[in-house]
């Protein structure tokens, strides 16, 4: 039997979405059971587009309140609340993300 997850994202507070759980810290920076929060798929593949998991750590963005306030989270997260709960935005790497590979 699947888990049901919930269907509003903790961080742009859409409704009626389909939600993926996110380790707040990395697991592979040490968050395998640290604190989790259920985002929808555009908020998740977003930050995960525009930080390394390195980068979330080092910029402290591991809590909800922290993603909100960053400055390139705020602009998506003000245009994401405006899009309806179905739309599944494409989402690519941020031109400084490609950069640096």
């Amino acid at each position: 039997m699947s888990k049901k997850y919930p269907t509003t994202c903790e961080l742009c507070l859409r409704e009626n979405v389909k939600t993926t759980l996110h380790h707040l810290t990395p697991k592979e920076e040490g968050g395998t059971f640290l604190p989790t929060a259920y985002l929808c798929i555009p908020c998740h593949k977003q930050i995960h587009a525009l930080f390394s998991n390195k980068e979330i750590v080092i910029l402290g963005l591991t809590t909800i309140e922290a993603l909100r306030e960053q400055e390139e989270m705020k602009k998506f997260l003000s245009w994401i609340r405006k899009q309806p709960g179905s739309k599944v935005p494409y989402i690519k790497k941020s031109n400084a993300r490609r950069k640096k590979k």
